[in-house]
């Protein structure tokens, strides 16, 4: 039997403008927002996907003892919830996009002098100094922006591809994927049982790659993989979780952790065959690749 061999292209959150891209292809995806312990896909409208994106980093400061700690939430409050209004109210933007994310959840009454968090805008500032003032202006006395300063689309306050590669490492080898399989109509049941030969995550400027070869691949497998890496990197949920899930053979498991990744950025980039199987019958026309002028007209933009 061959082995199959697929790279995904993600639109992390490293990657401003909320395009995914394969090595071959690119599209326009949801953007994910983040709403307590679940996570929103927000289909960006063509007016703000169309606009330059500019990040911001923010360096806060708080004390926490009269909040539920950062992630986000109305009642009782919390620090995030408390930032976001400040800067939905000045920028005039809505929620999702402002994509506003911090690096640490601090829990209930932890304080913090060095949180990291960044924003996203449609236009760009000529001067912090205004947005600086109006925000510490807003703010309660015990949270204060101690700075603000331009980012580059790689920054990210809460994304990590070395995280993810230690989570990758631990799908490689022969295991039962039955907590990685969604319910399929076919009325043929698969072996749960497959080989990853490798898991690599591959940073590409502000994009992040992932390409994962093995025996074969159950229904849905690699999204639901991926799905997970990506909570991981955000360092949601620590890497460890991964041998926990697939020691339960549970779907439902993987479920409170993580939805599906959607499939546009998936490509499968080719099957291996024992070479044998590729031997040339006798007596048989030559393998064609086609004329020149065909390939040209091809509208695969990798062909």
């Amino acid at each position: 039997m061959g082995s199959g061999g697929g790279a995904l292209g993600l639109s992390s959150p490293l990657f401003a403008n909320g395009h995914l891209s394969s090595s071959s292809n690119s599209t326009s995806l949801p953007l994910p927002v983040e709403d307590g312990n679940h996570l929103a896909m927000v289909k960006p409208s063509s007016s703000i996907v169309n606009l330059p994106h500019y990040k911001w980093r923010l360096l806060i400061a708080y004390d926490g003892t009269r909040y539920a700690g950062w992630q986000f939430q109305v009642s009782p409050p919390t620090i995030q919830c408390i930032v976001e209004k400040a800067l939905i109210q000045i920028t005039k933007l809505e929620r999702e996009c402002l994509h506003f994310v911090g690096a640490s959840r601090t829990d209930t009454g932890v304080h913090a002098w060095g949180q990291v968090a960044h924003f996203i805008t449609p236009f760009n500032y000529d001067s912090l100094e205004t947005i600086h003032a109006a925000l510490n202006g807003l703010l309660p006395s015990d949270i204060r922006v101690r700075e603000i300063s331009a980012a580059t689309p790689e920054f990210h306050a809460r994304f990590s591809a070395k995280t993810m590669r230690e989570a990758a490492k631990m799908f490689i080898g022969k295991h039962d994927f039955s907590a990685f399989v969604n319910a399929s109509r076919n009325d043929r049941v698969p072996d749960p049982v497959k080989t990853i030969f490798r898991f690599d995550v591959i940073e590409m400027g502000p994009l992040i790659q992932l390409e994962v070869e093995g025996s074969g691949f159950l229904y849905r497998q690699v999204r639901n993989m991926v799905a997970l890496l990506i909570q991981i990197g955000k360092e949601a949920i620590p890497t460890e979780i991964v041998p926990k899930i697939l020691a339960t053979l549970d779907r439902r498991e993987l479920a409170k952790y993580a939805l599906s990744a959607p499939p546009h950025g998936l490509c499968l980039v080719y099957v291996k065959y024992n070479q044998e199987h590729l031997l040339l019958p006798s007596d048989c026309p030559t393998t064609s690749f086609g004329r020149h002028h065909t390939i040209t007209k091809c509208k695969l933009p990798f062909y």
